[in-house]
């Protein structure tokens, strides 16, 4: 059957270039619905009929102009219809350049970092951090990037970076997603206040206490400062001189009027005739009756809230005209205060524009901001900050930065790498650079941005001045222009020089084998996975190419190495694709909702069909299930370990039921299972969107606080949510954010408490597993291991599969090890991702072994350190100490990792290679300043390297 639908798809001509704009329909004018279906192919009639009908429904939506008689639905017309364009070809696969700054010597580079922050003054600490977060943005671990953004912010000290960096933050979390709240809105912290960043100053210590937001109602203002104009106006006896302008004439005190600039003062006193005279005309100077009163009163009480915004404006505009600093800075102050909303931002920001008001456009542009991604797409708004013009006028108010235009130029390549908009706001970006990591990162991804946009000879441009600017990567970016401009023997010259140059790494290997055919290009992609196992194109070109020699099943073999440890859209897409080329439509179907689950809106078959259209296709082809049938598929798969599956039985239950909340944070710790954070926050947030009750809010936005850093208000989340209801979530919530920190004897009670009230409370299996898990984890670690082993045999009985990992290590410590054994080895054979059990297991036998477990492990999941540190250990045992700092260098290749690191800084500290030792310590404390063990490693060594100078 295979045989026979490849032939059919190359008789069709759907592969060559994938050239097809259309899905083929069906057309039901010849009235056969009931006739017989011929080449059923194992698929049933009534199933095929459901197709016609969804093709018939859709094929005006498509553009059919073609017409088929029922007669001939058959396996391939099935596959015409699912794959319209083509099976997927080797020859158009490559792989995206990243728009991120990478580096030959990731290693070096994190201890040159680290270096540079502890010798940088307080005045660079947030600029140093600002390249810290350009470092990390291409790790895949995104708390790395936003604990260093929050550094940046804490040490920020100037309004513009810090209204810059607090949205940022905000835009991070995505609050704009969750419904009834406000850009404006207070995380309730100093670091995000929008009314703490318009207070200038350095002030790390404080940023993460509460912030005092005033809650007083705009107009409701101190009694002294709610004077009338008539009331605070100069009499005519206490007055020495008046202003006039027209036929009014408003009676000042000389002084006080001098007393405001330098130039009044020089007027009023000086050798000028106003100086002389008791009445002076000012009918020419630009200020109203009522400014001039204003600007009188302030004179005299130094306070303008009792003034109407439009007068503020006035003097605002006085103040410049007449150099009258105070004046301005008030008004400047309190007109930023207005700023509530984009209406407000939008009427106002022209004036600070013009009247040079630093604070008022901060506030404004401090909405904008905070407004992203939505404000990205309001002409009125990007005005702003796109053009050249627009930038000029941004920086003679001091509001012009590479901080600002970095946040924006990130944000517009997320949303459409291709349009105008982005290519402006690079290029702005460009000229804001100064430094040679902000070059080289500016000038990069506006290569990238070029090479997408098709604009070749540009983007070969911008990569060589970002090569230039010292970016080595960027080479890539160089050759693969050349490359598409026709000059692909250049490309590989160019790239073989890389690979002479430098040491290898493995996208130096991937990009070289674009340029190469036959055997050699296969070669390089082997070498780029044995270096970086994490890259996906080798293992996506190797699976399209023996899809091509019809080896399917070792095609589908080949792309779940990499799916088993790196969940990812194009993976995914790609095993749909085999997949239903093997009429495998339960495997598509998974693969397509599971991909959806982590981009909702992703394009199939190069960009040409989306994603819940082809679900549409694929569903009457598999057997229909009811969402009763889905829970118990659900709970199958989740003891299975089987998380893809998993993912896919949500995203049919969510369908059928998109509203319920719950269903929406299952996907979330599904996704935070697979790494896939990004998509475990949407999908977090959903569940935040749809809750019915506030106590359930309560909880969900308490787990979006905590997994973005905000370990309090998450307990304070959680406890509020307690105090209206008790419920499991709520309990589990504060007892899982306790426990995130070493807990003495009385704080593991207290979580056990928590626990235990989690359980009484109403909740499905599947969360009650979980929560008898952590519970039984909590008693291992006070040491009550029989208490420990009846909670992970309750958490067995209700097919918590994990729980034999837990029961394991009981029998570990109370010397059972053949039974910890064992009990591993079921969760192996029950466990679909069993990477860890591998690992797990290989604790509890002898060496040999061991080391067998821990092989399968690093073949399973090529991101799990443990194994390797267990070989180097093994090694250094063995005294072969180069080879264990080469089983730690293999990892480190491509996963910095911060035990890593630390293993291989003690290891070079033991064979007396201080200095090597000094940079593993640097790069470890680059990734966590307070890790204990490498700061006491790097005050030892570092004594070391002083007595050898």
């Amino acid at each position: 059957m295979q045989h026979n639908i490849f032939t059919t798809m190359r008789s069709l001509k759907l592969i060559d270039g994938c050239k097809g704009t259309q899905v083929y329909g069906l057309n039901s004018t010849d009235g056969g619905a009931g006739g017989p279906v011929s080449g059923g192919g194992g698929v049933g009639e009534k199933l095929f009929h459901q197709l016609q009908d969804h093709l018939r429904v859709n094929s005006t939506r498509f553009g059919s102009n073609r017409n088929y008689q029922a007669s001939i639905v058959t396996p391939a017309f099935v596959a015409e219809t699912l794959l319209p364009y083509g099976l997927p070809v080797s020859d158009l696969l490559e792989p995206q350049i990243e728009s991120c700054l990478k580096f030959v010597d990731f290693m070096e580079t994190l201890a040159e970092v680290y270096r540079r922050i502890e010798k940088c003054s307080q005045f660079e600490k947030s600029g140093m951090y600002l390249e810290q977060c350009a470092i990390f943005r291409g790790l895949s671990d995104p708390k790395l990037f936003r604990q260093t953004l929050r550094s940046a912010r804490q040490h920020a000290m100037d309004v513009h970076s810090k209204i810059v960096l607090a949205a940022w933050l905000r835009y991070e979390r995505r609050d704009d997603e969750l419904v009834g709240t406000y850009s404006i809105d207070c995380c309730g912290r100093d670091i995000e206040c929008p009314k703490a960043t318009l207070i200038a100053g350095y002030n790390p210590e404080s940023v993460y206490d509460p912030c005092i937001c005033s809650r007083t109602p705009r107009g409701e203002f101190e009694d002294d400062s709610s004077i009338g104009y008539e009331e605070c106006s100069t009499s005519d006896d206490d007055g020495d001189m008046s202003f006039c302008i027209g036929d009014d004439e408003i009676r000042c005190i000389r002084s006080n009027i001098a007393s405001l600039s330098t130039p009044f003062r020089t007027m009023l006193y000086g050798g000028f005739r106003e100086s002389r005279r008791e009445r002076i005309s000012f009918t020419q100077n630009g200020i109203s009756v009522e400014g001039m009163r204003a600007a009188e009163v302030y004179s005299r009480t130094k306070k303008i809230d009792s003034f109407d915004p439009r007068i503020i404006l006035e003097l605002l505009s006085f103040s410049n005209r007449f150099c009258c600093n105070n004046l301005k800075s008030a008004c400047d102050a309190y007109l930023a205060s207005l700023i509530n909303d984009m209406e407000d931002a939008l009427l106002l920001i022209e004036h600070g524009l013009e009247e040079n008001a630093y604070l008022l456009v901060a506030a404004c542009l401090q909405v904008f901001l905070r407004e992203l991604p939505n404000s990205m797409h309001i002409p009125n708004v990007m005005k702003y900050f796109c053009s050249l013009d627009a930038r000029e006028r941004l920086a003679l108010v001091g509001h012009a930065s590479f901080l600002l235009y970095c946040f924006l130029s990130q944000i517009a390549m997320e949303g459409d790498m291709k349009s105008n908009t982005t290519v402006m706001l690079l290029e702005r970006l460009t000229e804001c650079a100064t430094k040679s990591w902000e070059k080289q990162l500016a000038y990069h991804q506006l290569g990238v941005v070029m090479l997408e946009r098709k604009e070749y000879k540009d983007a070969q441009s911008w990569f060589e001045a970002a090569f230039d600017s010292g970016h080595i990567y960027s080479l890539v970016g160089v050759a693969r222009a050349k490359f598409k401009r026709g000059h692909k023997y250049s490309a590989y010259k160019l790239i073989n020089s890389l690979i002479s140059d430098y040491k290898p790494v493995g996208w130096m290997h991937q990009e070289r084998s674009l340029y190469c055919v036959g055997k050699e290009k296969m070669l390089d992609l082997e070498m780029a996975t044995e270096l970086d196992p994490t890259l996906s194109f080798p293992y996506k070109y190797r699976a399209v190419s023996l899809l091509e020699e019809n080896k399917i099943g070792a095609a589908i073999s080949e792309i779940n190495k990499i799916i088993g440890f790196k969940v990812s859209p194009d993976c995914l897409e790609l095993r749909a694709w085999i997949s239903i080329a093997m009429e495998d439509y339960d495997g598509a179907l998974r693969d397509v909702r599971a991909l959806l689950t982590l981009e909702p809106n992703y394009m199939m078959f190069h960009g040409k069909m989306h994603g819940d259209h082809l679900v549409e296709l694929l569903r009457p082809l598999v057997r229909q299930m009811s969402q009763a049938d889905c829970w118990m598929q659900l709970y199958d798969r989740w003891s299975s370990v089987d998380d893809i599956g998993s993912l896919a039985v949500v995203h049919h239950m969510l369908a059928n039921d998109p509203g319920k909340s719950l269903l929406w944070f299952r996907q979330s710790l599904l996704l935070l299972r697979l790494n896939c954070q990004k998509a475990a926050m949407r999908s977090l947030r959903l569940a935040r969107n749809h809750s019915t009750s506030e106590h359930e809010r309560l909880v969900y936005e308490g787990w979006i606080l905590y997994d973005t850093g905000y370990r309090e208000e998450a307990l304070a989340n959680a406890e509020e949510s307690i105090s209206i209801q008790r419920s499991f979530e709520a309990f589990f919530l504060k007892a899982y954010a306790l426990a995130d920190s070493s807990l003495d004897q009385e704080s593991s009670e207290y979580v056990i408490q928590l626990l235990e009230e989690a359980l009484r409370c109403p909740s499905d299996g599947l969360r009650k597993g979980q929560a008898l898990n952590n519970l039984g984890s909590v008693y291992v670690d006070c040491e009550k291991l029989d208490l420990a082993a009846d909670c992970y045999m309750n958490a067995l009985n209700i097919k918590h599969t994990r729980a034999h990992q837990g029961l394991a290590r009981v029998f570990h410590l109370k010397n059972q090890r053949k039974a910890a054994y064992d009990e591993m080895t079921k969760l192996i054979e029950k466990a679909r991702n069993n990477a860890s059990a591998y690992e797990k297991r290989s604790e509890y036998c002898d060496r040999d072994m061991a080391k067998s477990d821990l092989i399968m492990a690093t073949q399973l999941d090529p991101l799990r350190t443990y194994p390797y540190r267990y070989r180097a250990a093994v090694l250094m045992d063995d005294h072969k100490e180069n080879e264990a700092i080469a089983e730690l260098t293999k990892a480190l290749a491509f996963k910095p990792d911060l035990q890593l690191l630390h293993l291989r800084a003690a290891f070079h500290d033991s064979m007396g290679d201080y200095m090597s030792a000094v940079r593993d310590c640097e790069a470890a404390l680059c990734l966590d300043l307070n890790h204990t063990d490498t700061l006491e490693l790097y005050n030892k060594v570092g004594e070391q390297v002083k007595e050898q100078k």
